[in-house]
């Protein structure tokens, strides 16, 4: 069942007398407790997509069409003041940079109580017991002391901890995670990992990763949504993915992912287009091998490769 469904969602900023779109029929759902994998390149429009569902976009954006059904009702009709209530009670964000997302002049404990206080309505002995649980939950030792402590006692692991322990402390139904690994080494990517996986299988609660680290992706996400210049072109459940891509650029991306066999690391010439590059046809041409005339001069819509595996590309017959 779809706790989330974002449907033919279109988006583009305006740039003096110039509207450029950066969201083409956006389409992807996300199933209840289950994670949700956006990937691509930077640039792709990963998180402009997460952060529609937030309705937290810069003011020189707008979104022209499309729906964004969350619990049987459109997001797009909310008012501001409905989606304060929406946000973080009921879909969490963690943000991209854990070093810069906590305020260095307030401890960790009385940010993450201001946001208890906020959406649990509790207050003193209750609050702190629910802001000592969610630190237990990320596995931070010692909880009740660490409280105490300043963004700048904690490390970058322990950072993103602790902004994963607010998300949780308001018992979201889905938590938006963009790039909850980045700028962290190996072992703490597994933990953070770790942690999220946990949340999603204990507590039934439906997760929307945002990333470009494939190997990540293969061990812990549900189903997967490739995005390239602002368009899903595949969307297949993980192992269906890893073992038939069936777009160009899913399985160039799977080429560029390291291995320990020795093997020579293959890389996708060039780069995703900018916002003012005019392509025709598939964004990818440009970079595809398998490139052919139709390629460039029509935009291939979604076909079904099985009943749960879309791909965008006009070698699928």
């Amino acid at each position: 069942m779809a706790i989330l469904e974002v449907k033919n969602l279109n988006l583009g900023f305006q740039f003096e007398n110039d509207f450029r779109q950066a969201l083409f029929d956006v389409s992807f759902s996300l199933e209840k407790g289950k994670m949700l994998s956006v990937v691509g390149e930077s640039g792709c429009g990963k998180t402009m997509s997460a952060m529609s569902i937030l309705r937290l976009i810069p003011k020189t954006a707008r979104i022209t069409s499309g729906e964004i059904i969350f619990n049987g009702e459109n997001l797009l009709s909310k008012t501001e003041r409905e989606m304060q209530h929406i946000r973080g009670s009921k879909i969490a964000l963690i943000p991209q940079d854990p070093m810069t997302s906590l305020n260095p002049l307030y401890t960790v404990g009385d940010q993450l109580l201001e946001i208890i206080k906020i959406h649990q309505n509790l207050k003193g002995e209750e609050a702190e017991k629910k802001a000592i649980e969610a630190f237990d939950a990320v596995q931070i030792p010692s909880a009740k002391s660490r409280l105490s402590n300043y963004p700048h006692e904690f490390s970058g692991g322990m950072k993103q901890r602790a902004i994963i322990a607010m998300a949780l402390c308001c018992n979201a139904q889905i938590l938006i995670a963009d790039e909850p690994t980045t700028a962290l080494d190996v072992t703490i990517q597994a933990q953070i990992m770790n942690i999220l996986n946990d949340i999603k299988t204990n507590n039934d609660t439906s997760v929307l990763l945002i990333t470009h680290d494939l190997a990540l992706v293969s061990e812990y996400t549900d189903d997967i949504a490739v995005m390239y210049a602002g368009r899903i072109v595949e969307q297949a459940p993980n192992k269906e993915f890893f073992t038939n891509p069936t777009h160009p650029y899913s399985q160039a991306l799977l080429k560029s992912i390291p291995s320990n066999r020795g093997e020579k690391l293959e890389t996708i010439q060039g780069q995703p287009p900018a916002l003012s590059q005019k392509i025709d046809g598939c964004k990818f041409n440009p970079r595809c091998e398998y490139c052919t005339d139709i390629c460039k001069k029509e935009i291939p819509q979604p076909k079904q490769v099985t009943s749960n595996h879309q791909s965008c590309c006009f070698l699928i017959k």
